[in-house]
């Protein structure tokens, strides 16, 4: 059966504890090493550059993400790992279709092109387009109080600029791309505009996922870049008669068969117990996803590699895990989960690599304890020489989340990422946005991570 909180707590501490572990020095000596390793001889740009220009828009269903798992498989099988497995999953299936279009026509027949790209998920208009009066909002509150109905409601509320960390910024303004349209479905509106989630004022849109509500059939959904976004708020004022047209060609089809790609590093005392890295290979249709997450799964393989590199023998199974389906699901993560409850597999640590290829500053942790940055902070006089300054507590990366109900620590590497949601789901999220240095450095500081709960424990 599997083991309760505290029981598994206990036996991976003291599995750590109780280990024969290097002194401190040599503990500083192996971090050196794979720093070194990371910074001068690392194929993970490269491996970057062929993911991003052979697999763009790698989104579940798409020959592209079963290109990329593919591509994956070589890249671990190439490096030498002791086993490999393709774990199967299903994944929804989505396509854009032909461009959309969306633009503005004023009550005296002018017109004007928006940039916008219709939501992932969206549902299509009706053949010819749809057209119909806009009425701008600014929370989901305010669908309660305006009438809506048969209308196309615009949400147009900016990522907040107060906020230091762009992640929570992100996080305030989702709601309106996330169930903005599957609210305003329900109040009888009959198509949503969003305006895009960065503080980058641009004419870039950005995609993302939107879910509808069950029993009140869905409505066509695009995103405005943020330049749109302005230019159609100023029209509406202007011209409060002013109507929208948008035309989105998009297809639902049935669920399709991927696959997480397993790629381990058997442990010589406790092969049985797991540390895993992990990013997710999908990426939006439109991006080449440079950031996201391109640059978390080379991260990840990385990490295999930095070890082997160096001739260290892990303790414990160093597993590497590219998901599927983050973008529009998250049924890779949740999926492996599933396995992992079935199997009683322990994973000591849950690392992911989901905030882009920017300069590591530290690490996110939970844990159902809500301990886990306590614990890792006995490690910072040997994590700060390397900028690792930030040990915070939180429910880890999206694919590697579930797995805290299994009675892991879960992490996500946190970076300098105030650049980050200007490519994020965007078409410009690509190669040159991501610095080598940076992108070798996340590396290695997933992997010195991994070495101190390898040889301690968490």
């Amino acid at each position: 059966m599997r083991l309760p909180l505290f029981s598994l707590a206990t036996l991976t501490l003291a599995t750590g504890l109780c280990a024969q572990s290097p002194a401190p020095d040599a503990d500083t000596a192996l971090l050196r090493h794979l720093y070194d390793a990371a910074l001068t001889d690392s194929p993970a740009y490269a491996h970057l550059g062929e993911l991003v220009s052979q697999f763009p828009g790698r989104l579940s269903g798409s020959k592209k993400l079963e290109g990329a798992v593919q591509w994956g498989k070589g890249v671990l099988e190439k490096q030498g790992v002791d086993r490999l497995e393709l774990q199967p999953v299903m994944v929804p299936h989505w396509e854009r279709g032909a461009p959309e279009s969306v633009r503005f026509i004023s009550s005296d027949g002018k017109s004007a092109a928006l940039a916008a790209f219709a939501l992932g998920g969206s549902v299509p208009t009706p053949a010819g387009g749809l057209r119909a009066s806009v009425v701008e909002l600014h929370s989901l509150d305010e669908l309660k109080t305006t009438d809506v109905k048969g209308k196309i409601v615009f949400f147009n509320r900016s990522m907040d600029p107060k906020a230091v960390n762009p992640g929570d910024a992100y996080g305030g303004a989702g709601d309106q791309r996330n169930k903005g349209p599957g609210e305003a479905a329900k109040y009888g509106a009959v198509g949503a505009l969003t305006r895009s989630l960065t503080h980058a004022l641009d004419d870039v849109p950005h995609t993302g996922f939107t879910g509808y509500q069950d029993g009140v059939p869905g409505i066509p959904a695009a995103a405005l870049s943020t330049v749109a976004a302005n230019r159609l708020s100023a029209a509406l004022k202007a011209d409060p008669r002013l109507q929208a047209e948008l035309v989105i060609n998009s297809t639902w089809f049935d669920p399709a068969l991927s696959h997480n790609v397993i790629g381990e590093l058997r442990g010589s005392a406790h092969p049985e117990q797991i540390i895993l890295v992990g990013g997710h290979l999908d990426s939006w249709d439109v991006t080449p996803g440079a950031h996201d997450d391109g640059s978390g799964v080379v991260q990840s393989i990385e990490v295999l590699r930095l070890l082997q590199a160096v001739g260290y023998k892990p303790r414990h199974t160093i597993r590497c895990v590219l998901f599927v389906s983050e973008e529009n699901s998250t049924n890779g993560g949740k999926e492996y989960a599933r396995l992992v409850g079935e199997k009683k597999e322990v994973h000591l640590l849950a690392l992911e690599s989901d905030n882009g290829g920017y300069q590591p500053i530290g690490f996110q942790l939970g844990n159902k304890a809500g301990d886990a940055p306590a614990r890792a902070a006995r490690w910072r006089t040997l994590l700060e020489p390397y900028r690792l300054n930030v040990l915070e507590s939180g429910p880890g990366g999206a694919d590697v989340g579930p797995l805290i109900d299994h009675g892991a620590t879960v992490g996500e590497i946190i970076t300098e990422s105030q650049r980050y949601f200007d490519y994020h789901h965007t078409t410009i999220d690509t190669m040159d946005k991501v610095n080598p240095r940076e992108l070798q450095l996340g590396a290695a500081a997933m992997a010195a991570l991994v070495y101190l709960v390898d040889q301690h424990g968490l």
